[in-house]
């Protein structure tokens, strides 16, 4: 374990390094993705202008939630850029030449690169984040600092674990499927609003077949201390973000199965 978290920190070491290379390039990318998400955020800010509440949630509450799902997902979106351009590989034949080194392919692919520029996106949710904890006036305490810190982790795990399940249907597909984006860039989306404004069913689906409520809405509930229309326990909501974790443990083992079942191109 010491020694493939040493291999893991060299992989992205060389990532940063090769990056930098180019630094205008890093930040005129960086920027554009701050003032990308930074669009997103003014058009809810612009429909909360219009209905002030959505299901008793204010604009800060909501951003609240916004801030911690971006957070996460810029951690998972630069982390996983093996397993998103997985497919491509699949196709071109270069998985053989990672399945030829005494490595774990999951490993390799997690180091294929850290995508810096998805620092934009970082920055913008930790500024939402931190505007909506200032304007809520959040009685913080160290377990609700920690709560928000395994939120974001949890929320990350998530993420990776969804790109990992992606990039081994490509196994049997070649493709990575379009379907896929629905629960990565659909599910950041869908996490930004508090759940019960959605269908019994659409709740069920991100709940227990894809925990995104685990990310972020049972944590903000115990950090905001609101009651749960839904009836979730309070334990849950502390501990909600360990399922997510669980959910990246059960997708790797998804992953042997794939790996498991490949065929060379034999080219």
């Amino acid at each position: 374990m010491t020694n493939a978290l040493r291999l893991y920190m060299h992989y992205l070491s060389q990532s940063v390094r090769s990056q930098m290379q180019y630094r205008a390039s890093f930040i005129m990318l960086s920027f554009g993705h701050f003032l990308t998400t930074g669009v997103e955020f003014l058009a809810i800010a612009s429909l909360f202008a219009r209905f002030k509440h959505i299901q008793g949630w204010a604009l800060p509450e909501v951003a609240f939630l916004y801030g911690l799902i971006n957070i996460s997902f810029a951690f998972a979106d630069a982390a996983s850029r093996g397993f998103d351009i997985f497919g491509t590989m699949v196709k071109s034949g270069d998985f053989d030449r990672l399945l030829l080194r005494p490595r774990s392919t999951a490993l390799q692919l997690a180091g294929h690169e850290l995508t810096l520029r998805r620092i934009g996106r970082l920055l913008q949710g930790i500024a939402v984040f931190s505007w909506a904890s200032y304007t809520l006036d959040i009685a913080w305490s160290v377990p609700k600092i920690y709560l928000v810190f395994t939120a974001i982790f949890g929320g990350a795990c998530l993420f990776i674990g969804l790109m990992v399940i992606q990039a081994t249907i490509a196994f049997w597909t070649t493709e990575s499927l379009e379907l896929m984006n629905t629960m990565t860039y659909g599910g950041v989306e869908t996490a930004q609003y508090p759940l019960p404004i959605y269908r019994i069913w659409f709740r069920k689906f991100f709940t227990y077949i894809v925990p995104l409520a685990c990310v972020n809405y049972l944590p903000a509930l115990a950090i905001l201390e609101r009651g749960d229309p839904l009836g979730f326990p309070v334990a849950l909501q502390w501990s909600a973000p360990l399922i997510c974790v669980i959910f990246l443990i059960i997708a790797l083992q998804i992953w042997k199965i794939g790996v498991r079942h490949y065929r060379s191109t034999g080219s």
